[in-house]
């Protein structure tokens, strides 16, 4: 829980950073950034688990299903596995792609690779022939660990020659070779010394979504990921008798960093479900005695929705994370009612920024739903206009972030990188305010505002309002082109069953928004709005379905 201080003007402002906490201080770092970091800590991906080991060789690190494992078995598993890949060939800087969804070997592929001085880059599982052959080949990947039931969906090797090596976890395929039997075929072979690294060394490759175009691989540093590590352990208050469940994608951002990483820095206990069901979810959550979870809105939603919600022993909770979306007042109500020990805390991030940007002190979150939470430990936020200049509190602009935890840049892409960033500010195209007290709000994408007649409406605000109607699960608002307006307004509106018809979800609106944000047209449906790999809402699926407006 952050203390509050004082601005110049004697105003309480709210900060992360208590007096006698973990010392920040500038280094220089990836040339011409200087930046806050954490004075004490460790110094690679690698130095994150042995010092988990060696604090908590007896502590329970993961479970899986039927798998158990404490940090002492981890590591041991970790250092199989890296003689393993050293003898297979795999040397520092290789890129080894991991198309694995929420399983142990995720982990022990993660820290084996790093261990070695070799990158890793996970791929999510939604991923289809086209996009796993782009980012095999623009990585340059040299050996694909991936599930053995996505074997028909991976490229051909004449496509992909660089790639020497395919893996397969969870069963066998044919022209690849096991996991079991690969480790089988080195067990003998000796554990190679750790592969000393530089913090500024890329560890991870994470590909963006791509929604508007080829993705990006976005380097994650290893001082990155150890600094968003420590930023989730310090502002949650993680130690070893925590219990993270892993509910979302591993291979995204926050699964990786705020379940698996700084679980792992907390020498705390990672609990992995292999797909979110909210059903299995709750039955896992309480046998496990689940103490902090990061999940989408939606997610406590569906799990609220269940009818038996109540009869789970959450008692242990008291760490809700979420982000990517608002969460809707209801909710907040809703979760306080059932679980009065959980604390509701709001992140907001990006692949970029390895995860946490800012993250809302949990008394706050009653009071500023539209808010995304203060900026976290070592980190710069401004807003700036169209020239770079920033605006004043409260004023709209883009969202720049400066930290350790932003990414040095796009793998093999150096005009993505040049146009991207500016002396360490990675250019966020979410267009936001941070008030006089800290609090930044996302009020949406650049490219999803939508410009109706000369008025600005902001896709977030509207979301905000109609995902608090009775009723609604999720919801998208896009632009539907207008011959006289240019644009206007229309909402995609996932319902729980009971349907509230258009007029009642409008008229909610209308007595919460100006008439121009309004949406004119809508979609009531009962399925889920489309998602990519990383989970976010593919609105330009939604817009291409639509026909201009005036012509429905």
């Amino acid at each position: 829980m952050p203390p509050d201080g004082s601005d110049a003007a004697g105003r309480t402002v709210p900060r992360w950073i208590e007096p006698g906490g973990p010392d920040l201080r500038l280094e220089a770092h990836f040339g011409d950034r200087v930046v806050a970091c954490f004075a004490e800590r460790p110094a690679s991906l690698h130095a994150l688990l042995a010092d988990a080991a060696t604090r908590h060789p007896l502590g329970e690190a993961i479970v899986c299903e039927a798998t158990r494992l404490t940090y002492a078995d981890l590591a041991a598993a970790v250092d199989r596995l890296s003689a393993a890949l050293a003898a297979e060939g795999v040397r520092p800087s290789d890129r080894v792609a991991m198309l694995i969804g929420n399983r142990t070997e995720f982990v022990t592929v993660l820290f084996a690779v790093t261990r070695l001085g070799a990158i890793a880059v996970p791929m999510g599982l939604r991923l289809q022939t086209p996009e796993i052959a782009h980012v095999l080949a623009d990585c340059g990947a040299s050996l694909l660990i991936h599930e053995a039931d996505l074997v028909d969906r991976l490229p051909q090797p004449v496509d992909i020659p660089a790639l020497a090596r395919r893996w397969t976890v969870g069963g066998s395929a044919a022209g690849t070779d096991g996991f079991d039997a690969i480790l089988a075929r080195h067990a003998a072979a000796p554990v190679p010394p750790v592969v000393p690294v530089e913090e500024e060394d890329t560890a991870v490759i994470l590909y963006t979504s791509g929604t508007t175009g080829r993705p990006k691989g976005a380097m994650l540093t290893h001082l990155g990921l150890v600094h968003s590590s420590l930023v989730y352990e310090h502002c949650m208050g993680l130690t070893k008798a925590d219990r993270s469940l892993a509910a979302v994608p591993l291979s995204h951002v926050t699964g990786l960093v705020a379940n698996v990483t700084c679980t792992v820095r907390a020498a705390a206990t990672l609990v992995i479900m292999p797909a979110f069901r909210a059903g299995d979810f709750l039955v896992l959550a309480a046998r496990e005695r689940m103490t902090q979870s990061v999940l989408v809105p939606a997610m406590y939603n569906l799990c609220l929705l269940q009818p038996d919600f109540a009869s789970h022993d959450l008692s242990a909770w008291r760490i809700g994370g979420y982000g990517g979306a608002p969460m809707p007042t209801p909710t907040i109500e809703r979760l306080a009612d059932h679980c009065p020990g959980l604390m509701l805390m709001n992140a907001y991030g990006a692949t970029e920024t390895t995860s946490p940007t800012t993250i809302m002190p949990p008394r706050f979150t009653p009071t500023h739903g539209h808010s995304v939470g203060i900026a976290a430990p070592g980190v710069d936020i401004v807003v700036v206009d169209d020239r770079g200049r920033e605006v004043p509190p409260g004023a709209v602009g883009e969202i720049w972030i400066r930290g350790p935890h932003v990414v040095r840049g796009y793998w093999n892409n150096p005009a993505a990188t040049q146009a991207g960033f500016t002396a360490g500010f990675w250019h966020s195209g979410d267009i936001g305010s941070i008030d006089a007290d800290g609090f930044v709000q996302v009020l949406d994408r650049k490219k999803d505002m939508i410009n109706r007649g000369g008025y600005k409406i902001f896709t977030a605000e509207v979301e905000t309002i109609l995902i608090a109607c009775p009723g609604v699960v999720e919801c998208a608002v896009v632009a539907v082109p207008c011959p006289v307006l240019g644009e206007r307004v229309h909402a995609f509106v996932v319902t729980d069953g009971s349907d509230p018809p258009a007029e009642t979800l409008r008229a909610w609106c209308a007595a919460r928004l100006s008439d121009y944000k309004v949406p004119e047209t809508m979609t009531i449906q009962a399925e889920p709005l489309p998602r990519n790999a990383n989970g976010k809402v593919m609105k330009r699926v939604l817009r291409e379905g639509l026909p201009p407006a005036g012509t429905a």
